[in-house]
C-alpha cells in the first residue's frame, strides 16, 4: 500500500513558484522594499503552512516571511516566498529577523502542542512561554502594528462547563500546553492594556487539514482517520467512540484568523481570548460520516493517554462574542468538511474520484 504523505502536487508548486518569481522581480501589486512585512513563526506547522500561503495570496509573496526552526519547509512553502530560520526562544535572533525584514505584524504560531508537551513539559514551557514573551517584548520595543497569538480549547479543564464552554469561565487546564495557553492569553491582554500593543487571539478548537499531517495534538485523530481511511480502509482511533470535541476545518480556521485581524479594534472587548466554534462531533460520528463515502471503511477504538486530555476539554464552545464583536460565521459543517477532505486527499493520492455523492 502506498503511504499518503502531505505535499502539494507539482502543478500547485509550480504555480506558486511562478507567482513568487513574479513578485520577486517585477514588484507585483506595487510592492516596494520600504513596506512593512508580515512574519509568521511556526510557519511549517499545520496552521502556519496554510496561513502563510493565504497571506501571500492576499498581500504578495515578498510581503510575507515564513519562519521555521528545526523542521524543513515543504517545497510549496519555500517556493512561494521568503523563508528564514528563527529560534523564538532566542530574543536577539528574533529581533534581528524583524529588523532585517522590516516586519510590522507577527503571527506567532510556534508552539509545542498538547500530546507532545506532556512528553516533554520543560520544552513546551521554553517554546510556548519563553518564545511568547520574546515575541511580545520585541513587538513592544519595535512598536509593531499587530501581533496574533493563538490560544486553544486546551485552556479549559474539568471544572469548565462542557456544553458549551463559556467565553468567560474557569480556566484550570490539566496539561502543560493548556497552562501555557492560559498564560499566553493573560500576557496578551496585559501587553495590550499596559503598552497599547494590538494583540489578538483565538481559542482554536481541533483543526482538520487536508494539506498538513498531524503535529502532536490530542485532536490529531480527526485528521489521521482520513489518511488511513483512503490508504488502508481502516483506522484505530486513540480516543473512544463517544468522545465529542469542538472541531474546525482549515479553511474556516484561516478565515477566522484573518477576519479577527481585519476587525475594527474599537469593537473588540476580548481581544486575546475569543472562543471560535464551527462543529462538534464524536469520534464515532466522524467515522460514520466517512463510511457514507467509503462504505468498506472500518474504525476501531483503543484509547490511550490522550483520552484523559480529551475528557478534560469541552464538547462545544460558546462563541457569541466572536459573532457579536467581529461577525464570525463558519462555512463548513461535518458533512461538507468530510466530502471536501476526501476529495482533496484522493486528488493527492491519484485515486479516481467516485461517481457518488462526494464526486
Amino acid at each position: 500500500m502506498r503511504k499518503l504523505v502531505a505535499s502539494h502536487g507539482p502543478t500547485v508548486m509550480k504555480q506558486r513558484a511562478v507567482a513568487y518569481n513574479r513578485c520577486h522581480h517585477a514588484g507585483k501589486r506595487g510592492w516596494d522594499a520600504t513596506m512593512k512585512k508580515i512574519l509568521i513563526t511556526g510557519a511549517v506547522g499545520q496552521i502556519g503552512s496554510e496561513l502563510t500561503l493565504a497571506l501571500r495570496e492576499r498581500h504578495g509573496a515578498e510581503s510575507v516571511v515564513a519562519a521555521g526552526h528545526r523542521t524543513p519547509p515543504s517545497e510549496a512553502l519555500r517556493n512561494s516566498g521568503p523563508f528564514i530560520t528563527v529560534d523564538v526562544a532566542d530574543r536577539r535572533q528574533l529581533a534581528a529577523a524583524l529588523d532585517g525584514h522590516n516586519v510590522g505584524t507577527v503571527y506567532h504560531l510556534a508552539a509545542i502542542l498538547s500530546a507532545t508537551g506532556e512528553k516533554n513539559p520543560l520544552l513546551a514551557w521554553q517554546v510556548n512561554i519563553d518564545g511568547l514573551i520574546n515575541v511580545l517584548e520585541v513587538a513592544r520595543d519595535k512598536k509593531l502594528d499587530q501581533v496574533f497569538l493563538p490560544s486553544s480549547i486546551a485552556v479549559f479543564g474539568p471544572q469548565t462547563p462542557r456544553d458549551p464552554a463559556p467565553q468567560e469561565t474557569v480556566l484550570q487546564p490539566t496539561t502543560v500546553y493548556g497552562i501555557t495557553k492560559v498564560a499566553g492569553e493573560l500576557l496578551g491582554d496585559y501587553y495590550a492594556a499596559r503598552y497599547g500593543l494590538d494583540v489578538r487571539g483565538l481559542r482554536y478548537p481541533g483543526i482538520i487539514s487536508s494539506e498538513t499531517p498531524p503535529g502532536g495534538g490530542t485532536t490529531d485523530y480527526a485528521v489521521e482517520i482520513f489518511y488511513h481511511a483512503l490508504d488502508r480502509g481502516e483506522y484505530t482511533c486513540f480516543v473512544g467512540p463517544e468522545t465529542v470535541l469542538p472541531m474546525m476545518y482549515m479553511p474556516d480556521c484561516i478565515k477566522a484568523t484573518l477576519d479577527l485581524m481585519d476587525a475594527d479594534s474599537s469593537r473588540l472587548r476580548h481581544r486575546c481570548t475569543f472562543n471560535v466554534g464551527a462543529m462538534s462531533f464524536s469520534a464515532a460520528e466522524l467515522a460514520t460520516e466517512i463510511t457514507r463515502h467509503l462504505p468498506d471503511f472500518v474504525c476501531s477504538y483503543e484509547p490511550d493517554f490522550r483520552q484523559q486530555i480529551a475528557d478534560s476539554w469541552p464538547k462545544t464552545v460558546d462563541d457569541d462574542a466572536a459573532h457579536d464583536e467581529w461577525d464570525w460565521r463558519p462555512d463548513y459543517d461535518l458533512a461538507t468538511m468530510t466530502a471536501d477532505m476526501l476529495r482533496r486527499l484522493r486528488a493527492r493520492l491519484g485515486q479516481a474520484p467516485p461517481t457518488t455523492s462526494d464526486a
